[in-house]
C-alpha cells in the first residue's frame, strides 16, 4: 500500500534538493516531534544540578556575570541569569499568551464557562498547598511559617516539558487547561509575593500605568487594521520595559502582549481559494505579461499572509526557539540548585515538599469539582482521572518557589531546607505525573473517553 501523499510533500517536492536542505530537513522533522523538546530540558537540568553541586561557585559566577547596555543617556544593567529570566521568557510567556489567546477564539476556551474552569482551579491550586503548609509549619515554629507562599506556584516551563515528554498522551483540552492554570497562578503568585513578602521599593504604579497605556494602544491599533510587525514590536518592547520598571515580573507583559494579537484572519480561506482558481491561467504560465503575473503572484503572497491570522503567524515559528532555546537555557540557569545539608530543617523540606506533591493535585482537583457541580464551569472533555493527572504535574514549582524562598528566608539552613524541599517535591510530582498521565491517558483511550 502506497504511503498517504500530503499536501506539505507535493509542496517540497516544488523545491530542489540542494545539499543544504538535505541536511536541515531531517533536524527540522526531529525539532517538530514533541518528546525531543522535553528530552533536551531534563538534560539540561541534570546538567545543571551536577554543575552547581560539582563546582557551586563556578556555577553562580557565570549565571551572575554581570553586563550593561547603553541607548543614549539610558544604561541598563544586570547579569546572564536576569537576561534569561526576565527577558527571555518574557517570550516564552508570550508564545503561551498566543496559544491560549488562539483556543479562546476557536478552541478549547471559547466557551465561557469553559475558561472559567483553569482559573478557578488555578486558586485552589494555590489555597491548598499554602493550608497543608502552615499545618505542618505553624506560626509556633520560629517562624517557618512564612514560607506559606513558596509551594502556591506552578511552574509553567517545566510543565510543559512533562506534557512534551508525554506527547499525545496528555489530551490536547487538558494541555489547554493546564497552560492557563499555569498563567493565572502565575499572576496569583506576583499577587501572594505582594502581599505577603513586600519589598521596601514596592510597585512603581507610574511606570505600570504606562505599560497598561501601551497594551490598549496596541489593541487599539490592532483593531483599527494596523498590522505591522515592527510597529507593534517596538510598542511591545516598550511594554515589557515600563514592567520591568514597574516592579511586576515582565513575563507578566509577555502574557498580556500575547493575548492581544488578533487570532481571526484578514481574508476567509475561500475568498482566497476563488482568486487562485479565478486567475489559473496566469499561473500555469499561459499568460505572457510578465508585468501581470507579477501583480497577480504579489496579490497571491499578501493574500496567502492575510488568510493566516497573525496569532498563527507568530505563534508557529517561535515554538522550535521555545523548545530548543529559550527553555533550554532557563533549565540551565535555574535548575542548579546546591544541595546542602548545614542546619537542615526537616520540618521546612517536607512541608514544602508535601504541598507541592499533595496539595496541588488535592486543590485543583476538589475547585474544579465544585466549579462544575455548582454550575460556574462546563465539565471538560477528558475524564476526571486525567484532570487529577493534570494537577499532579502542576505541583513542579521550581523557579518562582525558589524566588519566593529566598524572600520568605533569610541565606541560611532554613532557606536550604525550604529549596531541597522543592527540588524533591517538584522532581516527585515530574515523575509521579508523568507515570500517572502515562497509565491513566491508555486506560482512558482504551474506554473511548468514558470515565
Amino acid at each position: 500500500m502506497s504511503a498517504k501523499v500530503t499536501s506539505s510533500d507535493k509542496i517540497e517536492n516544488l523545491f530542489p534538493e540542494t545539499p543544504v536542505r538535505k541536511i536541515i530537513t531531517p533536524i527540522e522533522r526531529l525539532m517538530k516531534v514533541e518528546t525531543t523538546g522535553g528530552i533536551v530540558l531534563i538534560v539540561m537540568t541534570i546538567a545543571a544540578l551536577l554543575w552547581a553541586n560539582l563546582s557551586p561557585s563556578s556555577y553562580e559566577h557565570f549565571w551572575h556575570m554581570p553586563f550593561a547596555m547603553t541607548i543614549g543617556n539610558w544604561v541598563g544593567t544586570g547579569d546572564l541569569h536576569w537576561l534569561i529570566n526576565d527577558a527571555l521568557m518574557t517570550i516564552f510567556f508570550f508564545n503561551i499568551g498566543l496559544e491560549v489567546k488562539g483556543e479562546m477564539t476557536y478552541g478549547e476556551l471559547h466557551d465561557p464557562k469553559a475558561a472559567s474552569l483553569p482559573i478557578i482551579a488555578a486558586a485552589g491550586g494555590m489555597l491548598f498547598p499554602a493550608l497543608i503548609y502552615l499545618t505542618l509549619c505553624p506560626h509556633g515554629e520560629n517562624g517557618a511559617a512564612n514560607g506559606w507562599g513558596i509551594p502556591t506556584a506552578t511552574d509553567i516551563a517545566f510543565v510543559v516539558g512533562c506534557m512534551a515528554i508525554l506527547g499525545k498522551k496528555v489530551p490536547h483540552a487538558l494541555r489547554v487547561m493546564i497552560l492557563t492554570l499555569a498563567i493565572a497562578d502565575d499572576i496569583g503568585a506576583i499577587l501572594v509575593i505582594a502581599i505577603g513578602y513586600p519589598s521596601g521599593d514596592g510597585i512603581n504604579f507610574a511606570a505600570l500605568g504606562a505599560g497598561f497605556a501601551l497594551l490598549v494602544l496596541i489593541n487599539v491599533l490592532f483593531r483599527i487594521g494596523v498590522r505591522n510587525l515592527l510597529l507593534h514590536g517596538v510598542i511591545g518592547v516598550a511594554v515589557w520595559a515600563f514592567f520591568v520598571k514597574s516592579g511586576v515580573h515582565p513575563t507578566i507583559a509577555g502574557v498580556l502582549l500575547g493575548l492581544s494579537v488578533p487570532a481571526k484572519a484578514v481574508v476567509a480561506n475561500g475568498k482566497m481559494a476563488h482568486f487562485a482558481s479565478s486567475v489559473g491561467g496566469v499561473l500555469s504560465g499561459e499568460a505572457k505579461d510578465r508585468n501581470e503575473q507579477y501583480e497577480v503572484f504579489t496579490m497571491l503572497k499578501r493574500g496567502a499572509s492575510e488568510s493566516i491570522s497573525m496569532q498563527e503567524r507568530l505563534y508557529k515559528p517561535l515554538v522550535p526557539w521555545v523548545n530548543f532555546a529559550i527553555m533550554p537555557l532557563f533549565a540551565l540557569a535555574n535548575a542548579g540548585v546546591e544541595i546542602k545539608l548545614q542546619g537542615f530543617e526537616l520540618p521546612v523540606m517536607s512541608a514544602v515538599a508535601l504541598a507541592l506533591i499533595f496539595g496541588k493535585p488535592i486543590g485543583i482537583f476538589l475547585f474544579s469539582l465544585l466549579s462544575v457541580k455548582i454550575g460556574l464551569s462546563k465539565k471538560p472533555s477528558y475524564s476526571w482521572k486525567v484532570l487529577w493527572g493534570g494537577g499532579m504535574l502542576a505541583g513542579i514549582g521550581f523557579t518562582m518557589a525558589l524566588f519566593v524562598a529566598s524572600l520568605a528566608f533569610d541565606v541560611g539552613g532554613r532557606q536550604d531546607s525550604a529549596k531541597l524541599g522543592i527540588l524533591l517535591g517538584s522532581f516527585c510530582a515530574a515523575i509521579l505525573g508523568t507515570i500517572y498521565m502515562s497509565i491513566v491517558s491508555k486506560a482512558h483511550k482504551g474506554t473511548n473517553g468514558e470515565e
